[in-house]
């Protein structure tokens, strides 16, 4: 019988002469992959330069051979630069496509390309060469947003915020303080990072299809001249390893985790309620039906893309879990949902640090207002009495006893007379007023990493250096 043409069969095809007909077309394109991870066509080429030029040097195909394999390489990067490279469901995947269009530009010697290579080894090199470059750029956009936290935060050490446990009143806060919360975190994102793309940075290229090859190839040549830290010392685990995706989508989970939550801050701070900011016309967006509203719809979207990295992380989870060695056509699904990740986080770090730097305003006078108008100066009564060699929990029971009084005569401790201070305990003195106002309230806070003004001005003075030279 006569093997048909199609993705299966015949002369062009990436299969052997095992099979004598094409797939079904629903098939076809159930299988293919081509319609997603010709995103990695640039890696897919630049793996494949390196494999060939190692093919020359080790004597596998001669010097003239790896030297035209590598033009012909080069023609389609550019065809693909000019946008007359267009691979269509019949090349399957990325991989495929290449060879076919080197086979069309050189005949019988694109078909040397392949030698002591599989696609599993191939498709993991590809993928890897990919997330290391969009982790390098994810570092870059952190940093940007970073910044744009910093800029508000050198503005505001001496904005006074309302700090917050369970959502109720606690203590105030340096705005400043505040925001640097998030810097932090956002460095913690930025290292998580860093120790995952040495994870990413391990080539499996020369593993093959599972067992490595008998053919005398030299694997950390390649992985040398693509820049890998090293190479993976088993070839099962090699073609296998998914790991490096799922930590990667578990970091980026954090980042928009961190996202998420300052984007609920920003959320309630731009409401009438809480109105500790002024959204700009950059970053705010209308009602279709009511003309007084500006909506935030920055930090809305941003909260609510976190379950599209949430769910990618778990489908990748769900997805390895059962898959017995080596490579299993399983793996094709790591590529969206990785690439997904990688756009969403992208995307939302943007966004955020233009929210940052155009969308938003604080509110001095308001923020001002709200931490004069509460009780979050209770606990500083009783370190008042503490520092007056009265027991902590004695305070505290006294303090509680007190802020239930003013709370039902509807009077704040700063509205209480002196007297009435010295009837609840003999400690109290004048001097009780200065200290429970807001601003001494937390220039009080000077224990190492505090709320206290100075040393917020050492927590900005320790990030400017760094945040600003990078």
């Amino acid at each position: 019988m006569v093997a048909s043409e199609g993705v299966t069969g015949g002369a062009g095809a990436g299969w052997s002469d095992r099979f004598e007909q094409g797939l079904h077309p629903a098939i076809e394109r159930f299988n293919a992959s081509i319609g997603f991870d010709i995103e990695l066509l640039q890696q897919d080429l630049q793996g494949s330069v390196a494999h060939a030029r190692m093919l020359g040097r080790c004597g596998l195909i001669s010097a003239a051979e790896s030297a035209q394999l590598i033009e012909g390489l080069e023609t389609v990067r550019q065809e693909a630069a000019a946008g007359q490279f267009r691979p269509g469901l019949e090349a399957e995947d990325v991989h495929f496509a290449v060879e076919r269009r080197l086979i069309e530009l050189l005949g019988p010697l694109g078909k040397k390309l392949h030698t002591g290579r599989s696609r599993n080894d191939q498709v993991g090199t590809d993928l890897r060469l990919w997330l290391r470059q969009r982790i390098d750029g994810l570092e870059g956009s952190l940093r940007r947003y970073q910044r744009a936290l910093f800029e508000h935060a050198d503005q505001h050490l001496h904005t006074l915020i309302p700090g917050y446990t369970h959502l109720q009143r606690a203590q105030p806060l340096s705005l400043a303080h505040h925001l640097l919360a998030y810097v932090e975190m956002a460095e913690r994102d930025r290292l998580r990072l860093q120790d995952v793309r040495r994870r990413v940075n391990i080539c499996p290229l020369g593993a093959a299809a599972l067992a490595g090859t008998p053919l005398p190839i030299d694997r950390r040549q390649t992985a040398e001249e693509l820049g890998f830290e090293s190479i993976y010392a088993n070839s099962l685990d090699a073609v296998s390893d998914r790991d490096f995706a799922v930590e990667f989508s578990a970091a980026a989970a954090l980042v928009m985790a961190h996202l998420s939550r300052l984007s609920e801050e920003v959320i309630f701070w731009a409401s009438e309620e809480f109105g500790f900011v002024r959204l700009t016309d950059r970053c705010a967006t209308g009602s279709s039906l009511m003309p007084q509203k500006k909506n935030p719809d920055v930090p809305e979207l941003v909260r609510g893309k976190c379950g599209r990295v949430f769910g990618h992380l778990q489908g990748l989870l769900t997805m390895i879990k059962g898959l017995p060695l080596a490579y299993n056509k399983d793996f094709q699904e790591d590529k969206e949902a990785l690439f997904d990740t990688v756009r969403t986080t992208e995307d939302c770090l943007e966004a955020m640090a233009i929210l940052l730097e155009e969308g938003i305003s604080f509110r001095p006078d308001r923020l001002e207002l709200a931490v004069a108008s509460d009780f979050s100066n209770a606990t500083d009564v009783a370190d008042y009495l503490v520092a007056k060699g009265v027991p902590f929990r004695e305070a505290y029971q006294l303090v509680g006893g007190l802020v239930k009084t003013c709370l039902q005569e509807s009077i704040l401790l700063r509205q209480l007379p002196l007297e009435r201070w010295q009837e609840l305990h003999p400690a109290f003195e004048a001097d009780i007023f200065a200290a429970i106002t807001p601003r001494q309230v937390v220039a009080a806070r000077t224990s190492e990493g505090g709320t206290g003004f100075s040393q917020v001005q050492a927590q900005l003075d320790r990030w400017r250096p760094v945040l600003m030279l990078s």
